[in-house]
């Protein structure tokens, strides 16, 4: 079984100042499957999401989508 990463707060923290240093597009093609036509709503989503839950390891789809996301704009 994979051991899943529990977040800090301070990662948190760190991966929200990069997503508000960025100029997001309007939308985002993540992979085949993932497909965000209002990116900058679904960012601030995963981030409500995601301070509400971060330290709990079944809760971690949201910021392994902000990750992805990153990822992703970083390419």
């Amino acid at each position: 079984m994979e051991e899943r990463k529990i977040y800090k707060k301070e990662e948190l923290k760190a991966l929200k100042d990069w997503f508000a240093n960025q100029d997001l597009p309007q939308g985002l093609q993540v992979d085949k499957a993932t497909n965000i036509p209002n990116l900058k709503e679904t960012v601030a989503r995963l981030f409500d999401q995601a301070e509400a839950c971060f330290e709990n390891p079944k809760m971690q789809g949201c910021l392994i989508l902000l990750e992805n996301i990153k990822a992703k704009l970083e390419s």
